[in-house]
């Protein structure tokens, strides 16, 4: 195999699909990437079992062939080469060499046929859309996403197909973040379609997406998701798992209203949690209809009190919650103003933009 190449065209696709290679391997071959070069041009692969990124590039090939590399030492060397250079990459038996410049590097490779396939299977649901409203899905709610959760199926994020409605919702058992995006859908969506994508691949559909208007193609499967972006294409296992009813979690009764600017409510939280336990992370909020007071404390008998203008419909109400959490939605509403609701000191918390961008989060309270 041999081809020769200008830097920067390889550089993105190179780093996207060594995102997926985990540093840490079972199998020696999956800490490689597939290479193919053919007459159409080049094929990159990498994988971990669960997810798979395969990136084409069109470029002149000048002897056909397949190898797998090390992703990582050939990221390194793609990335420290300096900008504009030509490199060519020749593989000859057991070896893969690249030169540029004063510069040569010889790397051990395995065969190609060592290399796994992530087995994807037929597509039930195709749906269409810009790739800037996939990424602020993945934006709007996969900081709700569990870490490590005995219950698998909170790992991930859920995405959901109805009609021409597709929704991403996520939580971990103490707060929910659900928000929704019109689509376009081109087979087999009139049933509701329903996937949970594990958290690696959330991740790795956010580093692959950026502002453009570009339209993405996502296929689901019975097992599997596959993302289409121009010439790079992922696809992902799904995580096996009863989502949990998210309908029956948001509340329907929040009948008092808490309406402030966003940024104001932020900074005021962020002080108030410097001073809060560090691990329960606990603030309590005395709201009233013309201000809300913000308290924390901690096991040093250390104090915060913040007080933010607000408007406020109903009676005064004291409630405790995560100021983490209240921070978090805070980051990722981008309207100047937000909106609380609650029913009692006892019930989750309903939070919004105050413009409809779709999206809404709940926040269950905590006792102090």
């Amino acid at each position: 195999m041999k081809f020769t190449i200008p830097r920067e065209v390889l550089l993105k696709p190179l780093q996207l699909v060594t995102g997926v290679v985990e540093r840490r391997q079972t199998l020696p071959v999956l800490a490689n990437l597939l290479i193919k070069a053919d007459d159409s041009g080049l094929s990159l692969s990498g994988t971990d079992l669960e997810v798979e990124m395969v990136a084409h590039c069109s470029v002149p090939v000048e002897q056909t062939g397949e190898v797998t590399i090390p992703a990582r030492k050939l990221a390194d060397i793609w990335r420290a080469l300096p900008d504009g250079a030509e490199v060519s990459v020749v593989v000859d038996g057991e070896r893969a060499t690249i030169k540029s410049g004063r510069s040569r590097f010889t790397l051990a490779t395995l065969p190609a046929g060592d290399f796994p396939k992530v087995e994807s299977g037929d597509s039930d649901v195709v749906i269409s859309l810009p790739q800037n409203h996939v990424r602020k899905l993945i934006d709007q709610v996969s900081f709700a996403m569990a870490q490590q959760d005995v219950r698998v199926f909170l790992n991930g994020m859920l995405l959901e197909v109805d009609g021409s409605t597709v929704r991403a919702v996520a939580t971990d058992g103490h707060r929910l973040a659900m928000a929704s995006k019109a689509c376009e859908t081109s087979k087999g969506a009139d049933a509701l379609m329903q996937a949970i994508v594990p958290r690696k691949a959330v991740v790795e559909m956010g580093r692959l997406l950026d502002e453009e208007d570009e339209n993405l193609s996502i296929q689901f499967g019975a097992n599997h998701l596959k993302v289409t972006k121009g010439a790079v294409t992922m696809t992902t296992k799904l995580v096996d798992g009863q989502f949990p009813d998210y309908e029956k979690v948001v509340p329907k009764d929040a009948s008092r209203v808490l309406s402030g600017d966003r940024e104001t409510l932020k900074q005021g939280f962020q002080r108030a949690s410097i001073l809060s336990n560090e691990k329960y992370r606990g603030v309590r909020l005395n709201i009233s209809p013309e201000s809300l007071t913000i308290q924390a404390n901690n096991p040093e008998q250390e104090e915060a009190e913040e007080t933010v203008p607000v408007q406020f419909s109903g009676d005064q109400l004291e409630i405790g919650f995560n100021v983490s959490y209240l921070l978090d939605v805070l980051s990722v509403v981008d309207s100047d103003g937000v909106q609380i609701s609650v029913s009692d000191a006892n019930s989750s918390a309903l939070l919004e933009s105050a413009e409809d961008d779709g999206a809404v989060y709940v926040v269950m309270p905590m006792r102090l």
